[in-house]
């Protein structure tokens, strides 16, 4: 074998190596890429209930689709629906949006995207609550929006921007820029 040939051997057993390096390093890389992105599990028209400490039903959740991320302690849900039972126990308002965020590590429940909340009552005063966006805690029951809000109730209507409510105390408050219509019958 002359120069030549060797030096040809050699050029071609490195660039043989480098491209070696190159795809495993792609491989790992895109291993690690999808392990973040992708659900630890999946459920399809989910129903689950939630039950407090003293074994008596705190809500109910229901949804088109869910995913679950077992390293952020989140769930994403699609077209999500709770039914809230706060202190009483008896299931008061049922809450339904286009999407929603669960966050186990604190209990907060965030929705998006054609927010309702429908009292279960027909003689609760405020039938229903409408927005884009809304916070639940679900420790503590209180929801917060800072958002434009509609209120239909018992003859009668109010909006405004910003939303204060406490399910367990069973009062709602809206912060800024009230307007309301009272109708008699």
């Amino acid at each position: 074998m002359n120069r030549v040939t060797i030096a040809i051997i050699v050029f071609f057993g490195t660039a043989l190596i480098l491209y070696w390096q190159v795809q495993s390093k792609r491989s790992s890389d895109t291993l690690l890429q999808d392990g973040i992105d992708r659900p630890d599990y999946v459920v399809n028209d989910l129903k689950s209930v939630e039950f407090n400490e003293q074994g008596e039903i705190n809500s109910r959740v229901s949804a088109s689709h869910m995913e679950h991320f077992e390293e952020a302690n989140m769930t994403y849900f699609t077209e999500p629906v709770y039914l809230l039972y706060p202190d009483e126990g008896k299931a008061q308002w049922r809450l339904r949006s286009a999407t929603g965020t669960l966050d186990k590590n604190n209990g907060h429940v965030t929705l998006e995207k054609n927010v309702i909340i429908d009292a279960i009552s027909p003689e609760e005063p405020i039938q229903t609550i409408e927005t884009t966006y809304l916070e639940l805690d679900l420790n503590t029951m209180i929801m917060t929006s800072d958002r434009t809000i509609n209120i239909t109730g018992n003859d009668f209507i109010i909006t405004g921007e910003g939303l204060y409510g406490d399910l367990n105390k069973q009062t709602v408050k809206l912060t800024s820029q009230v307007e309301g219509t009272y109708e008699t019958k």
